[in-house]
């Protein structure tokens, strides 16, 4: 993500509401960062497992996050980890 132009703010960012797995930066914007890992795909792809129940942990975050930082512009992404692959989804909800 550093080669794409990300900066890194925070690691395993915890909260009230739960834990971010990475906060970073890129072009003004604050990203959440879910890191899904699975060694095959017999139960569906990495980001599959990101339900509304996970987004909505991490809009909490977020708001938690801008409480403390202040107003931010905020995206979440979504990086699948697959078999040594690295697949980057942004904006992904």
């Amino acid at each position: 993500m550093k080669k794409s132009g990300y900066r890194l703010i925070k690691r395993n960012y915890k909260t009230p509401f739960g834990e971010a797995d990475i906060v970073m930066e890129k072009d003004g914007f604050t990203v959440f960062v879910e890191v899904k890992t699975r060694s095959s795909t017999a139960f569906g792809e990495p980001r599959e497992a990101v339900g509304l129940k996970k987004r909505q942990k991490y809009y909490d975050i977020a708001n938690y996050y801008m409480s403390i930082e202040g107003e931010k512009n905020i995206s979440f992404a979504v990086v699948e980890v697959l078999r040594g692959k690295i697949n980057l989804i942004e904006n992904a909800f």
